[in-house]
């Protein structure tokens, strides 16, 4: 999984700029994002070589992390969610 645009060049024009916004705090947010995913994927055991990511922002400066994963990825992630969310009810938290 990369945080970067994977080739994909970047298009101001494309975009609605709003003065004083600042995109690029939250786009690295963003970025850092993909970063920790990343680790927590492959920490749980789930193979991150086919998942692709994009960093953004909305037209508010929002963060926003795009992802492109393989159906067996997701199906991982969901497993890995529910049996941590699991493990934290059965004690108590």
């Amino acid at each position: 999984m990369d945080p970067n645009f994977d080739g994909e060049a970047l298009e101001p024009d494309g975009w609605m700029w709003v003065r004083g916004v600042d995109y690029v705090a939250d786009w690295r947010s963003a970025v850092d994002a993909a970063t920790e995913l990343k680790g927590a994927m492959d920490e749980a055991g789930i193979d991150t070589t086919e998942i692709m990511s994009t960093a953004s922002t909305t037209t508010d400066g929002s963060g926003v992390l795009r992802l492109s994963l393989p159906v067996e990825a997701a199906l991982a992630l969901a497993n890995a969610a529910r049996e941590e969310a699991l493990r934290w009810r059965k004690a108590g938290a």
